[in-house]
């Protein structure tokens, strides 16, 4: 992730869940947080950019382990806190600092991943790399499950800007008056099926009303 990116993930760590909170995304949140934890029961599963845990707490219960890795610290604590207070038992559930693009190895090794909300902050020029990467330190046959945005006219935040490269970008702002650029790409479903079929098997796609699943099996050797 980008400096610019982990600063504004720093600043924005106490006010990260808002966007949990838009009455008309209710109806789909339940859905997914009904749907999401049959695919890591028994897993031992590496959580990609974690943020405060929201989505966490849903899939500890039924994982064999969970480890959590995300760039900001200040999200970092949150999650530790709400996990704490879910009452998963340590040491089922293990979060560290990280970086997307250089992830860690665990013991036992990872059989599952997970990553809300992180796809749509990769640049288009690196996602055959952070694939690829994903894919290295898994147990192969690993299960890989991938939850984002669609775009929505009147729900998303405009996008105020594309890039020669065709990524494209949001204007913030926080709570403490601080503005920023993010980049934030809508991902086409063939565009997402594309992706995966390069490091793995058994691609499947859903959509519901405000948001995407992508999942799919890494490659055996």
């Amino acid at each position: 992730m980008s400096t610019s990116m982990q600063n504004y993930y720093a600043a924005r760590a106490s006010e990260y869940d808002a966007v949990y909170l838009k009455p008309e995304r209710q109806a789909d949140l339940r859905a997914i947080e009904a749907w999401l934890p049959a695919r890591f029961e028994r897993a031992h599963v590496l959580e990609v950019a974690c943020g405060t845990g929201y989505w966490t707490r849903f899939i500890a219960p039924v994982a064999a382990s969970v480890l959590g890795i995300d760039t900001a610290p200040e999200t970092l604590q949150i999650a530790e806190a709400r996990l704490a207070e879910s009452r998963v038992a340590e040491p089922r559930v293990r979060f560290q600092v990280g970086d997307a693009y250089a992830l860690p190895t665990s013991e036992p090794q990872c059989d599952a991943a997970f990553a809300g909300f992180w796809f749509s902050h990769i640049p288009k020029a690196r996602v055959r790399e952070f694939l690829a990467g994903l894919g290295s330190v898994l147990a192969r046959g690993a299960k890989v499950v991938l939850i984002d945005n669609l775009f929505v006219e009147g729900s998303s935040t405009p996008l105020s800007e594309r890039d020669a490269e065709g990524d494209t970008y949001q204007a913030r702002k926080l709570d403490d008056g601080s503005a920023h650029r993010v980049l934030k790409n809508f991902s086409a479903e063939a565009e997402l099926r594309a992706a995966a079929q390069g490091v793995g098997t058994d691609v499947d796609y859903k959509a519901w009303s405000y948001f995407w699943a992508l999942s799919y099996t890494t490659r055996m050797p």
